[in-house]
């Protein structure tokens, strides 16, 4: 069975790392727009504890998580963890 890796997702919060799709910046109106669909569907999940969004992740759930870390680090970990 393979081993399901656990994507660091910022102050003590993972996401499973094959269920990711895409890890983008918030600031383009698609991205908000996105968020707000995702707001509006119950699909959201805030993983910021309060901070500023600086990162909104994709699953193929069709959940959109936000994190307060940066988007290129986040993707720093996630090949770093697809590589093991």
């Amino acid at each position: 069975m393979a081993k399901q890796g656990l994507l660091n997702i910022g102050f003590g919060n993972f996401v499973v790392l094959n269920r990711v799709v895409s890890i983008a910046l918030p600031s383009s109106a698609p991205m908000r727009r996105l968020r707000e669909d995702a707001r509006a569907e119950g699909r959201l999940i805030d993983a910021t504890l309060g901070r500023k969004t600086r990162a909104i992740i994709v699953t193929d759930s069709n959940h959109v998580i936000l994190s307060a870390i940066q988007a290129e680090t986040i993707a720093q970990r996630f090949s770093a963890e697809e590589g093991e």
